[in-house]
């Protein structure tokens, strides 16, 4: 009896103790309305429109037409694009996921060696990539396929190539290339998260360590420093699932769209050709959801792998 009562004032005790610290910090609620207006209309909103509009065709001038599970049906059984582009996101899932976030945590923690000036720098010169578009057009001018883009003057000086290799147009160097370079913008906000938790670890923890026994940096890492950044790695790997399975944007931009034979053709790319494009609503949604119940499977088990840290 005792523990269904102890139940509710529980809930009850953790509803109180969270509107007292909403009432504690209310100003920074109050700044976050704005953020929270637009979050909601733009990004929420549509998320949840998509789901039923999924499931009708709609192409943004007639009314929606209810067809049920055929947009689902052609995508998975008549569309061949639609699997070259779940082939491709799966690829670069892969090497612009787990290996970008493994980069990213080897070079913050590189990083985090360094005196203040010199961490100051390289968080800028390995952040910076991610923050502008103007990277593509300084890509396209070292990718060129004639002989005065950068890259093949320079294998053609040292013999390596006998003529300009075509590398954002033909279908054996498309997908390396995009990959290499989403990995060179790959350094964003989990990038910086990961560098604010180096910066947030007590000092003293490593001395206590010490203390107890551990004798290198290995263990250190291992014992001390990954332990103690669990929200920061959580974030980290959230947002880089986010960027690996949404990747489209670098192709398009670099190879175009559709790039040649589909070579780099995601699934966003597929979404935004049927939506943008094509003004095919009713499918490009049944592409977004199914992008979306994808990573929204690969956010749960992330979190089941780190959760265990976030305490």
């Amino acid at each position: 009896m005792a523990k269904n009562t102890q139940g509710p004032m529980n809930k009850q005790g953790r509803w109180a103790y969270t509107w007292h610290m909403v009432k504690a910090n209310k100003g920074c609620y109050i700044m976050l309305i704005p953020f929270m207006i637009f979050f909601i209309t733009f990004t929420v909103v549509p998320v949840i429109m998509s789901l039923p509009m999924g499931f009708t065709n709609f192409n943004m001038i007639q009314m929606p037409k209810w067809v049920g599970l055929s947009n689902f049906y052609t995508l998975f059984v008549n569309d061949d694009v639609f699997l070259i582009a779940i082939r491709n996101t799966l690829i670069f899932a892969i090497f612009t996921g787990p290996f970008s976030y493994v980069l990213s945590f080897l070079i913050a923690w590189l990083i985090n060696e360094m005196n203040p000036f010199l961490k100051t720098f390289f968080t800028f010169v390995f952040y910076a990539p991610s923050m502008t578009t103007s990277v593509y057009v300084t890509w396209q001018l070292i990718l060129s396929g004639d002989s005065y883009g950068y890259l093949n003057a320079v294998l053609m000086d040292l013999g390596i190539l006998k003529s300009p290799a075509q590398w954002i147009t033909d279908t054996k160097y498309i997908l390396t290339v995009v990959i290499i370079v989403q990995l060179w913008m790959s350094m964003g906000a989990g990038f910086l998260a990961i560098r604010a938790g180096f910066q947030n670890i007590d000092k003293s923890m490593y001395e206590a360590g010490a203390i107890e026994g551990i004798k290198n940096r290995w263990q250190e890492l291992f014992k001390i420093t990954i332990p103690s950044m669990g929200p920061q790695l959580l974030f980290a790997a959230v947002m880089q699932i986010s960027t690996s399975f949404t990747v489209g944007m670098v192709g398009q931009n670099l190879v175009g769209l559709p790039s040649t034979d589909y070579a780099a053709h995601t699934i966003m790319n597929h979404a935004t050709d049927y939506g943008w494009v094509r003004y095919e609503m009713g499918y490009s949604s049944a592409i977004c959801f199914v992008l979306f119940a994808a990573m929204l499977l690969a956010n749960k088990g992330v979190n089941w792998i780190l959760g265990k840290y976030i305490d």
